[in-house]
């Protein structure tokens, strides 16, 4: 099948591309990209008008958690794309915690076979660095990037063992994947269940300070710099981790971070409506720690923008504050949310943010995803950066309704996805 799409504002960073040109879609692959007067548009079976819109490779995220297999009450793989394609996602990587865990190769060949079977998008999953996310012995590494995995991680829970992290980022140079860590120490969470400050003394809640993330980062840091591996911080949210994070980029170690929309998004002042899906883990910040994360992005010390989906039932949020899950769904308010708080808020530039939801996830895990070079897979999302909406979170694509943002008007939209050639997601009306 051939789509051409017509007249778009081509914003490619991976060729450091931005024109208005044509793009041109054969066999699941780009076949041409062409100035709209250079000759005649070529003939195709679907022409998408894109006059006004932009067009940019398909968004990558490197954090879903799609629950599949265990918790298909909460999300399942079809459910997940499906809501990764309506925000303009095309590959997604999903964590480890599944039930049973992500932690050998019949795990992941179940969630390659699956995501073939019935996702909307390309599914690239994440094993875990120890077994059963334990903490108490390393998985069979090797057996989990053979099968497919192109990171590790135990995200949910922090890599506490210092030897287990070394050896993890011994492992990670000899077969070129990335450990993701979540970067939190335990012991000074504890029964914490919203950052330590003004607010949760006023709520009366137990505040996680936020030195739980930075003095796990700093650790990490040290190994990373021992090992020589690629040492990866998921959801970053603190003002001291970032800035670890910046002074070891200026070292040269192979270090990277992405940052959740609700982490730049919102404050810990948000936790003041008792709503839980105000509730997660790291939680959300203080204004201070907000624009940290918001400078970081400017100046490319977080390196990408990532959901963190984590998709829960009613029963688990409509409960007290104290006893909630951690996590909130985010993959359709995902570009909404970039274009209204870092665009127009000119944090970033609407290049810029592309790039952290194309090239730059795509380049950290090494997945050939990220670009509209000609010959390169057919993955493009639509967008249109002005248009307004509202979201209404019971028209999710996702099985779980767990959101703070229901309701909120937000300016950027997703018009149409595209995966290998196929049109998964379309905006109608």
């Amino acid at each position: 099948m051939r789509i051409l799409i017509a007249g778009g504002r081509v914003i490619d960073s991976a060729n450091k591309r931005d024109a208005v040109l044509n793009v041109l879609i054969e066999d699941g692959r780009i076949a041409e990209i062409a100035s709209p007067g250079a000759h005649p548009a070529p003939a195709a079976d679907r022409v998408l008008d894109a006059r006004g819109k932009v067009v940019c490779p398909g968004f990558v995220d490197l954090h879903v958690h799609l629950r599949e297999p265990g918790r298909e009450d909460m999300e399942t793989i079809a459910t997940g794309t499906r809501a990764a394609a309506r925000g303009g996602f095309t590959s997604v990587c999903c964590m480890a915690n599944t039930t049973p865990v992500n932690d050998n190769q019949s795990v992941t060949d179940f969630i390659i076979d699956r995501a073939r079977r019935d996702g909307a998008v390309h599914v690239f999953p994440v094993g875990a660095i120890t077994k059963g996310m334990n903490g108490e012995e390393l998985a069979e590494i090797g057996e989990l990037i053979g099968a497919g995995c192109v990171a590790i991680s135990d995200d949910g829970k922090p890599v506490m063992n210092a030897e287990l992290m070394r050896r993890a980022l011994e492992y990670s140079t000899l077969f070129s994947v990335p450990v993701i860590q979540h970067a939190e120490d335990v012991h000074l969470t504890g029964k914490g269940v919203m950052h330590e400050g003004r607010v949760s003394t006023e709520l009366g809640f137990k505040g996680i300070p936020a030195a739980s993330e930075s003095v796990i980062v700093a650790r990490d840091l040290l190994l990373a710099e021992l090992t020589g591996g690629h040492y990866h911080v998921a959801h970053v949210s603190t003002a001291e981790a970032i800035q670890l994070v910046r002074e070891a980029k200026m070292k040269g170690l192979q270090v990277t971070c992405e940052a959740a929309p609700h982490h730049f998004a919102l404050s810990d002042e948000a936790v003041r409506s008792f709503d839980t899906n105000t509730k997660m883990s790291p939680p959300l910040r203080s204004n201070r720690h907000v624009e940290a994360v918001k400078a970081g992005l400017r100046d490319g010390t977080v390196d990408a923008i990532a959901t963190d989906h984590a998709p829960h039932t009613i029963q688990d949020k409509e409960v007290e504050f104290d006893y909630a899950a951690n996590g909130v769904i985010g993959l359709e308010t995902a570009f909404g949310l970039t274009m209204s708080m870092l665009v127009e808020g000119e944090v970033l530039t609407l290049t810029q943010a592309i790039a952290h939801l194309t090239s730059e996830p795509a380049r950290i895990f090494g997945l050939a995803k990220g670009t509209l070079s000609v010959g390169a897979d057919a993955d493009v999302t639509i967008v249109d950066p002005a248009r307004e909406w509202v979201v209404d979170i019971t028209k999710s694509a996702s099985k779980s309704r767990n959101s703070p943002f229901h309701g909120w008007k937000l300016r950027g939209q997703v018009l149409a996805t595209i995966v290998s050639g196929k049109i998964v997601w379309e905006l109608q009306g």
